[in-house]
């Protein structure tokens, strides 16, 4: 493992710890819905920072599904809360 792939990580878990809180203490439910959607970020760039040093890419296709659901899921939560969700 190389420095630069130990730092990405513990920041990707210091982003994830933040959106973890702000899951939990969230005031709206679409603080915990944004939060939710910087999970799935979080989640895939670190499988893309996984494939980048070992090259290893059979993960791609987790990639495409993590984006499409994340996708999904943040426009339907705006479609079902459109004035501010609260």
């Amino acid at each position: 493992m190389t420095t630069v792939y130990l730092v990405t990580m513990a920041l990707l878990a210091v982003g994830a710890a933040a959106a973890l809180y702000r899951l939990g203490r969230g005031p709206t439910t679409l603080d915990r819905a944004v939060s939710l959607d910087v999970i799935t970020s979080l989640a895939m760039c670190g499988a893309g920072a996984y494939a980048a040093v070992y090259g290893d890419y059979s993960d791609v296709p987790i990639l495409l599904v993590l984006a499409l659901l994340g996708f999904v899921g943040t426009v339907s939560l705006a479609h079902f809360f459109p004035e501010g969700g609260k």
